[in-house]
């Protein structure tokens, strides 16, 4: 787990950490440290804490000279990288000889060790891309393709770590992104789709007539049901919303006698109005849009019980 403590100025060995980088190292953010001699490296969390990097891997001429040995790392493992034995100073910097897995020997520096920028003779950038196009840093839509993962899809596509345009990852196969089936990580869609909301669905003063065609159980109150609230006292609140307003149904003691009030209201209020349009629609659909009646019906509470006002023929009200 990434460990998000913050280690500005902290001294870890011969390094003093300066800043946090924004790149990561197997799952750590890295650090950028100065080192006694004046040199720097890129150093993960992990590593800090656990004190397995405690310089930039440097031995001062100075001390070389007076044959003041650098730190063994002899059969340490980087990788597919194992210190064999040390070898002369490369630059000023302690450097060591390393057999790879695959057999090659290789020549590199204990700061490439250390900071994990060297774990192969090159074999694993070779083998990492074999079989594959090499599309990292390319763009697909608002996609970048940042490295490949260790997994293919079913029909053998590698799956590549990729950033999106609005901040959020993803890991999409190589075929997805080149072929044009992923261009974001999702948020194009949504935005399309809020986009195109207003074109889909029907308002009437401010009444969404699907939304009413659909309606399902909440569970955002205390009753799990819509318009039904249970009260501090035990009993239970049932109202009703239509057309932007909230209106009071009536207060009962049992959950059951809430819903069937609540259900009640629905049918004259919700569903009669659902019907008046559709009514509606029916007897316009061979008028001109210019022509067209305006579609009314309202809502009032007379002693007690809901009345309907509306314009259309075959329905209850005034």
């Amino acid at each position: 787990m990434q460990n998000r403590q913050d280690l500005t100025g902290k001294r870890f060995g011969k390094l003093t950490v300066l800043h946090r980088l924004q790149e990561k190292e197997d799952g750590y953010y890295l650090w950028l440290c100065k080192c006694d001699c004046g040199g720097t490296i890129k150093v993960n969390t992990k590593r800090l804490n656990r004190g397995t990097v405690k310089d930039c891997g440097c031995v001062p001429q100075k001390y070389y000279r007076k044959g003041t040995i650098a730190e063994d790392i002899t059969g340490r493992r980087f990788g597919k990288l194992v210190a064999i034995k040390r070898v002369s100073n490369n630059n000023g910097r302690t450097a060591w000889e390393c057999r790879c897995d695959c057999g090659n020997i290789h020549i590199v520096s204990t700061r490439l060790l250390k900071e994990g920028k060297c774990k192969s003779c090159g074999c694993l950038q070779r083998t990492k891309y074999r079989g594959m196009n090499n599309i990292a840093g390319k763009r697909f839509g608002r996609l970048t393709a940042e490295y490949p993962l260790d997994r293919r899809d079913k029909k053998g596509s590698i799956y590549w770590h990729c950033k999106c345009d609005c901040g959020n990852e993803i890991d999409v196969t190589e075929d997805g992104l080149v072929h044009g089936n992923y261009k974001s990580c999702g948020c194009f869609k949504k935005e399309i789709i809020w986009k195109n909301i207003p074109n889909q669905l029907h308002f009437i003063d401010g009444t969404c007539l699907e939304i009413l065609e659909k309606r399902k159980h909440r569970a955002d109150n205390k009753s799990g049901f819509r318009g039904v609230y249970r009260q501090k006292n035990g009993k239970y609140l049932v109202t009703i919303g239509f057309k932007g307003k909230k209106y009071y149904i009536a207060t009962t003691k049992t959950l059951e006698d809430a819903i069937r009030e609540r259900l009640n209201a629905e049918q004259i209020i919700h569903d009669g109005f659902v019907a008046a349009y559709h009514e509606w629609m029916h007897e316009m659909q061979n008028v001109p849009e210019d022509e067209r009646i305006p579609l009314i019906f309202d809502v009032e509470k007379v002693n007690g019980e809901f009345v309907v006002h509306t314009n259309i023929k075959n329905k209850s009200g005034s």
